[in-house]
């Protein structure tokens, strides 16, 4: 790891251990693939599965990217419910999860990386970062693990992707929304991970990214709705 890695790894380190946020917007000298070192050593593993972000082309163009970020996901994620003391700038955005059946090494086809989804579940990104205000670059979110801080997963299991519309509700009042086929071809997207990661393995999660914008959160009921299916989870 280079010496402006390091130093990007320290800094995160060190505000994630003493809860304190930092400026965004620097030029640490470091391009995405030492931000993906960094974000490996910062989680090092064993890891239940990944998420993607940045999935649409507009936000792709405004973070100065050409392809989606990811970010990796250990067991401790998972989460039943919401504790706002464990974050420093807790947000949510409703995505879709799937659950792979099958490994998928570097180089699976788009076809091969469909037929290895067990199931489609409705989930919330808990996301979280240590950037003061969520201003970033992209290469201080991915170093930063894409702003994962935990996850919700549902219960009921769908066999294809949803249709129509994710919303987030919180405490009743719906405050983010947006349309389900914006995340892009599932295939699509598992084939590529596999290929940046070095393979998937079954029983992975990968979250495929939201089609809605963050929102803070707050006390209370934190609900996703999609064709006929619901998420619920208290938030403390």
């Amino acid at each position: 790891m280079r010496e402006e890695e390091k130093a990007l790894l320290e800094a995160i380190r060190q505000a994630r251990a003493q809860g304190h946020r930092l400026l965004g917007g620097r030029d640490w000298g470091v391009g995405l693939e030492g931000a993906y070192r960094v974000q490996e050593a910062l989680c090092p593993g064993p890891w239940k599965g990944f998420k993607l972000g940045l999935v649409s082309p507009a936000k792709q163009a405004q973070m100065g990217v050409r392809e989606p970020i990811f970010g990796r996901v250990s067991p401790g994620m998972l989460q039943e419910g919401v504790e706002l003391s464990r974050f420093l700038q807790p947000r949510a955005e409703p995505e879709v999860a799937v659950f792979l059946k099958e490994d998928l090494p570097p180089g699976a086809t788009p076809g091969r990386a469909y037929g290895a989804v067990a199931g489609f579940f409705l989930a919330v990104d808990l996301l979280d970062s240590v950037w003061e205000g969520y201003r970033f670059t992209a290469s201080e979110v991915v170093a930063d693990n894409a702003s994962g801080g935990g996850f919700l997963l549902g219960l009921r299991p769908w066999a294809r992707l949803p249709r129509g519309h994710l919303r987030l509700y919180l405490n009743g009042e719906r405050v983010a929304e947006g349309p389900i086929e914006a995340l892009g071809d599932p295939g699509e997207r598992l084939s590529w991970l596999a290929e940046r990661v070095g393979g998937l393995r079954a029983g992975q999660v990968v979250f495929l990214g939201s089609p809605a914008p963050a929102v803070p959160l707050e006390r209370g009921v934190l609900e996703v709705w999609a064709e006929g299916g619901v998420l619920l989870a208290q938030v403390v």
